[in-house]
């Protein structure tokens, strides 16, 4: 009887033991499945990621590659639509032949020629070449020195004139597609693109400008190169935005332009009268200020400009005085000598009155001076 159920007993403990080796084995083969699964299911994702970023970077390389062709066609279309209105302009002085470029403008009926002032000073026997290769005789109606802009009168038949569009400079943004047809070393119809690097820069111009700066002038990475003096700086749909101007020696990867604001403010003037009188004049001459000046000086202030000299007799004589610091204009912040130029260039007129904010010694004080009007250059 006890051996029996001894018997039973082990039988059953066999069976367990086998049942439990059955679910351990069966757990194992299907862990291995599944994991087998699980490696060919992440193989197919794998592989579909990787072909959904060909199909993704297919699509980019396609839309990079429609856009360039878009530019270069829209660049193209832009010049084939002013080509002809940039012109050649030419002249003689006492060292010899010189040349630079312009195009033409509708003034309200009447056509002109907008080029640098310092493409014609001291010139004589000056002509325009149009792109067809027909050239007129052509006279100064107006100049100023001061933004390096002259207007030119051409006695040509008037199937020649093929007018461009100004349009308002300040809409543009730094970093915007620019472009810039001329005739740089006599290479006649060039076109060069770029960028508009910076806005509101001034540059001196010694020879031309008696030693005042051009202000307000747009920066560009587009080359400009002797020649190309007075031709279009144009933006992205072929509108005029300024006059590019090669003034600057030896400033290589720079090029600048008069912003069209500044012919659409001058240019009746300069037709009717032959020249501009709307500059602002301070009477003062400074330097910006950095950290580093502000070190030296002991200001308190490491942006504006510092007043360094005070004409005598002009408007800022009994109202600043050297060592100010100019750091507001019509409470407009003032950074430097760039921001100080062209606000007077651009908002501001002979006669206004100018409230200015300055710091003098520890306090920060406004002073109001009535502008006067440049005097001529000397040169």
């Amino acid at each position: 009887m006890h051996k029996a159920h001894a018997k039973n007993k082990a039988s059953t403990s066999f069976f367990a033991l086998l049942f439990a080796a059955g679910l351990l084995i069966g757990a194992i083969a299907t862990f291995y499945i599944t994991f087998q699964e699980v490696t060919e299911i992440s193989a197919e994702i794998a592989a579909l990621k990787s072909q959904l970023s060909n199909l993704s970077g297919d699509q980019n390389s396609t839309y990079q590659t429609i856009n360039i062709y878009q530019n270069a066609t829209a660049i193209a279309d832009i010049y084939e639509n002013v080509r002809e209105s940039v012109v050649l302009v030419q002249g003689t002085t006492s060292d010899g032949g010189v040349q630079g470029s312009g195009f033409v403008y509708n003034l309200s009926g009447r056509m002109v020629v907008i080029t640098n002032y310092h493409v014609i000073h001291d010139t004589s026997d000056v002509s325009v070449t149009f792109s067809n290769g027909n050239g007129y005789p052509a006279a100064v109606l107006g100049s100023d020195p001061y933004s390096d802009l002259a207007v030119l009168s051409v006695d040509a038949d008037a199937k020649e004139f093929k007018p461009v569009e100004i349009v308002s400079s300040s809409t543009l943004r730094v970093g915007e597609p620019v472009i810039a047809i001329g005739n740089p070393y006599g290479l006649v119809g060039s076109l060069t693109t770029g960028v508009v690097s910076a806005l509101g820069r001034s540059i001196m111009e010694e020879d031309y400008a008696g030693g005042y700066s051009i202000a307000n002038i747009i920066q560009t990475s587009t080359p400009i190169n002797p020649g190309n003096s007075g031709g279009p700086l144009l933006n992205a749909v072929g509108k005029v935005v300024g006059v590019t101007t090669a003034i600057v020696s030896d400033s290589q990867g720079l090029g600048f332009a008069v912003p069209s604001n500044t012919i659409l403010r001058e240019i009746s003037a300069l037709v009717d009268t032959g020249n501009y009188e709307g500059h602002s004049y301070l009477g003062v001459s400074g330097q910006d200020m950095s950290y580093y000046v502000a070190q030296e000086v002991d200001a308190s202030v490491t942006y504006g400009w510092r007043i360094a000299a005070v004409t005598v007799g002009g408007p800022s004589e009994g109202k600043l005085t050297i060592g100010d610091i100019i750091i507001a204009l019509n409470d407009i912040p003032i950074r430097n000598n760039d921001d100080l130029a062209s606000y007077l260039e651009e908002k501001t007129l002979p006669g206004e009155n100018l409230v200015i904010t300055l710091v003098r010694g520890s306090s920060t004080i406004n002073v109001t001076v009535v502008l006067g009007r440049r005097p001529e250059p000397s040169a």
